[in-house]
């Protein structure tokens, strides 16, 4: 989680809330005599630079994600299928979320934070060492020469057998694959032994770039349920409790972005930051994405809805900035996202026809029900056509 803003759900690497966090209070806190000396201020110039650094950094996961998720999407490799939430997890969603944050809150309450967070640093380890492999394996593949000798590999677990034989992991690799994990693994000792800003901030992107590509949306109305409920989801935490404040203080995790505001005073040791949670970028993130493919899925070559989207992500992220600096006060980013996400693609209307929907490809019943789906509507064409 993020400290005054960001909730994450570690059993599914979902991220549950979000909120920006206001640096003014964060240099108020921070500058209490704790060691007998005081934080200077922050600059305008360095609060400006964090600002426009979490934005710029915000933005990267999301757009590099949602056209990820197309390839995604088409895609056969067992090991890249998108995880499809449907309308049924979209509403039940804010209510784990919340009865999660609250089992953290107790938790907190109970048992030692120190070991708490040994132990979620190392779920944290893993998962990050993963996730930035994952993120970087299409890039680095370009750097590989020809005559690289690269292996195929399958990492597969089933339960049970014969008939009954179901698959657990289906995992495919190569060589290549492995030099990025090498790589990955030193960025997550390294944050592992220090908690870098730049490290965490490596495991953030790649984070929110893994969840905007493989966390696919069924249709626009499973988006508005899911974007709905984590809007009251998060005025709620944020506003109404100090469950969310207590709880992502104590929580350490590389599920936030930070910038220093005193970056041009300190350098790449500073340590006063401002901060933004990873839910800022992955909830509006994957409804972004599923408007890119539907505007894909309309072969018009414009992307309108897409573009659309992704310009009121920036309204939305900048108004909550704006917000924040004026009332010097931690916001609730959704509370301002949520609206310009779902509004602004309302000004291009939506073409009259049928609706876009994606079918979960891990789900035989729903492909089934897809070509069903598909087969009916082809008959009662013909059918029109005859008469």
């Amino acid at each position: 989680m993020q400290r005054p803003e960001l909730e994450s759900d570690p059993e599914r690497s979902f991220v549950m809330d979000s909120a920006l966090s206001d640096p003014h209070n964060a240099s108020a806190e921070a500058g209490s005599p704790a060691n007998g000396t005081t934080r200077p201020p922050s600059t305008p110039e360095g609060i400006a630079l964090a600002y426009g650094s979490l934005l710029l950094m915000a933005l990267l996961p999301i757009f590099f994600g949602a056209l990820r998720s197309v390839r995604c999407a088409r895609g056969k490799n067992a090991s890249d299928m998108p995880e499809t939430i449907t309308s049924r997890d979209a509403a039940r969603f804010p209510i784990i979320a919340s009865c999660t944050l609250l089992g953290l809150y107790l938790f907190f309450k109970i048992f030692s934070q120190e070991y708490i967070n040994l132990l979620l640093s190392m779920y944290f380890f893993v998962l990050g060492i993963l996730a930035l492999s994952h993120t970087i394996s299409p890039f680095m593949s370009k750097f590989f020469p020809a005559n690289f000798p690269n292996r195929q590999y399958q990492l597969l677990f089933t339960q049970g057998s014969g008939e009954n034989k179901e698959e657990i992991i289906n995992y495919e690799f190569d060589t290549k694959d492995l030099v990025c994990l090498g790589l990955s693994s030193i960025v997550g000792v390294w944050y592992l032994l220090r908690k870098h800003w730049i490290a965490n901030n490596l495991f953030g992107l790649a984070f929110s770039l893994n969840g905007v590509e493989l966390l696919h949306l069924n249709n626009v109305s499973t988006g508005c349920i899911l974007l709905g409920g984590l809007f009251i989801y998060d005025v709620f935490w944020v506003f109404g409790t100090n469950v969310m404040v207590t709880v992502a203080r104590s929580f350490e995790a590389p599920i936030k972005l930070v910038f220093p505001q005193d970056l041009l005073e300190r350098g790449l040791e500073a340590n006063n930051f401002a901060m933004l949670g990873l839910g800022d970028i992955v909830i509006p993130g994957i409804f972004i994405a599923l408007l890119l493919r539907f505007d894909i899925s309309l072969k018009k070559n414009t992307h309108t809805y897409f573009y659309t989207s992704f310009a009121a992500y920036i309204f939305g992220l900048g108004l909550t900035i704006f917000i924040m600096h004026i009332f010097k006060h931690a916001q609730p980013a959704l509370l301002y996202l949520v609206p310009a996400c779902i509004g602004f693609p309302r000004f291009p209307p939506l073409p009259q026809g049928p609706s876009y929907e994606e079918s979960n490809p891990k789900d035989p019943a729903a492909v089934t029900e897809s070509k069903e789906g598909a087969e009916a509507s082809a008959s009662e064409g013909l059918e029109k056509k005859e008469k």
